[in-house]
């Protein structure tokens, strides 16, 4: 009997296979005949030949090295923490683990080429039949069923719907991965921006205490004026108020510097009491170059992420158009099931025998399977409508990469004007500021000897530290809009290539708790 069971199984496992095996090459050479829906081409966008001042000599058309621009500044401090947030900053570990999750969502979308269905299974069940139920037949009404197999379905790639779905799922891997390159740029120019803003703080403190200095030794000196009776209390009153003015500055300008501290340890991944270590002590604002390699506009469409974020969401949503499409049309199946199955009464003749006895008999063999077809007929235009929906949603990521690579184009223009603008103003400034400190000398040598009043040296030390303050933050203005160029053309992300999205602390953390396979490794 074990004899004749194993040649049976035999036998229906190898017609079971051949099905299979013929239901793959029927499989692969109809998805092969019909792809529905559009092949993805890139959108026309308009693109200038050269920036506009592009003429300036502090610009140069040349391509230049963007992948580690922050370098320019010539500042370790800098370049430290550039490589701190690259390694720690737990937003971009979060893009990073996107990453893996649209792998895996590919796999699943590959998955569907193959048998949607492959099922083992399996079951015991008891049933009690009522005596009082209509056709009731002599038997056993109380008994076992018990049953095993295995269950396949395949719905055939035929209007390649399956296919345009891996293209889309591959799109939106690529769109993730670009989207980490994205926040790449925006948190490393970001840590340079808060860095700037940092010692630009610094700078104007300082200058604050300079002038807080400068303001009491004029009020000594009025002070002194009105002891001897050269002058009235008018004049030490309004010193008092120039003075307490200016030291009224320092606290707010040591909030934002805070403030502007805390911001960047987070940007770092530290708590704020670990920064001052990293920062060191204070520096001067990082000097911009004097000249600046700018490219051409056509760069950006192959160097912005953003860009391609753009470019790659607009090929995902293509490729659904193929998908919905595919519903208009009927879907084809191979399906089958191999199984054993068994029934045995409490009634049973068989003294003992429930069924489970005879399950594993060649008797018990059970076997079906063959084509199928469904097609969705009467459906009132709701398919037809859900693939205007994709194409209509298609039209709109198509306007927004055109709009992306005006806006791109547009950033590096400001930026462009914001930088050089900035150093004609900080020229100005400084001789403004020389200016200005030379006469508060004379005001103060005039006041001395009676020939002016004490409201000439507020006039003077007021434009003094008005000048100053402005001079120092046009210095910075210079620096921002100079990282502010770098991150509009697209710069710094370059440096993850070679290199993983995830560390491998996070990875083995992961492989702990979840079987990843080759997808952490790729």
């Amino acid at each position: 009997m074990r004899s004749r069971l194993t040649n049976l199984l035999s036998v229906k496992l190898s017609m079971f296979a051949r099905t299979c095996l013929l239901a793959t090459h029927v499989s692969f050479m109809l998805s092969a005949c019909a792809t529905l829906g559009p092949d993805f081409e890139t959108p026309d966008s308009e693109v200038a030949e050269e920036w506009i001042d592009i003429e300036d000599s502090k610009l140069k058309s040349e391509p230049a090295e963007y992948a580690e621009w922050w370098k320019v500044f010539n500042d370790p401090v800098l370049e430290s923490l550039i490589n701190d947030a690259y390694q720690q900053n737990l937003t971009l570990q979060i893009a990073g683990l996107r990453v893996l999750e649209t792998r895996a969502q590919l796999g699943i979308a590959k998955g569907n080429l193959y048998p949607q269905v492959q099922q083992a299974r399996g079951g015991a069940t008891y049933n009690k039949i009522s005596k009082n139920s209509a056709n009731t037949f002599e038997g056993d009404l109380n008994y076992w069923d018990f049953d095993v197999g295995f269950d396949a379905a395949w719905e055939l790639d035929f209007w390649g719907k399956f296919k345009r779905g891996i293209e889309s799922a591959d799109a939106n891997l690529l769109a993730n991965m670009a989207a980490y390159d994205d926040f790449l740029v925006s948190l490393l120019s970001e840590v340079a921006n808060v860095y700037v803003v940092i010692r630009t703080f610094e700078k104007r403190i300082q200058l604050a205490e300079q002038n807080v200095d400068l303001q009491k030794r004029s009020l000594r000196i009025t002070e002194v004026r009105f002891q001897n009776g050269a002058t009235t209390e008018l004049d030490v009153q309004q010193a008092k108020t120039l003075l307490r003015n200016t030291q009224a500055t320092i606290p707010r300008l040591k909030t934002g510097y805070r403030q502007a501290k805390n911001a960047l340890s987070t940007l770092l991944g530290k708590p704020p009491s670990e920064l001052h270590g990293i920062l060191g002590e204070e520096k001067d604002i990082p000097i911009a170059p004097s000249e600046v390699a700018v490219g051409m506009p056509a760069e950006l469409l192959r160097r912005r992420p953003d860009i391609r974020i753009a470019e790659l969401e607009t090929a995902a949503q293509s490729a659904l158009i193929g998908v919905a499409r595919a519903d208009l049309f009927p879907s084809f199946t191979l399906f089958g099931s191999l199984g054993l199955r068994s029934s045995g009464g409490t009634n049973s003749t068989r003294s003992g025998n429930d069924g489970i006895d005879e399950l594993f008999q060649s008797d018990g063999l059970e076997f079906f399977g063959g084509p199928s077809f469904t097609w969705n007929i009467f459906n009132y235009g709701r398919i037809k409508n859900q693939v205007r929906v994709q194409d209509a949603r298609f039209q709109q990521l198509v306007v927004n990469y055109q709009d992306t690579v005006l806006r791109a184009a547009s950033e590096v223009e400001d930026a462009i004007v914001g930088f050089l603008r900035a150093q004609e103003t900080e020229v100005f400034l400084s001789d403004s500021v020389n200016a200005a400190s030379r006469s508060v000398e004379l005001a103060l040598l005039q006041y001395r000897d009676g020939v002016t009043d004490y409201q000439r040296v507020i006039d003077t030390q007021t434009s003094l530290v008005d000048q100053q303050d402005q001079w120092t933050q046009t210095r910075g203005d210079i620096s921002t809009n100079l990282i502010a160029m770098y991150k509009a053309l697209g710069g710094g992300w370059q440096i993850r290539k070679d290199k993983d999205y995830v560390t491998d602390e996070i990875k083995d953390t992961m492989r702990e708790r979840t079987d990843w396979g080759k997808i952490l490794a790729e």
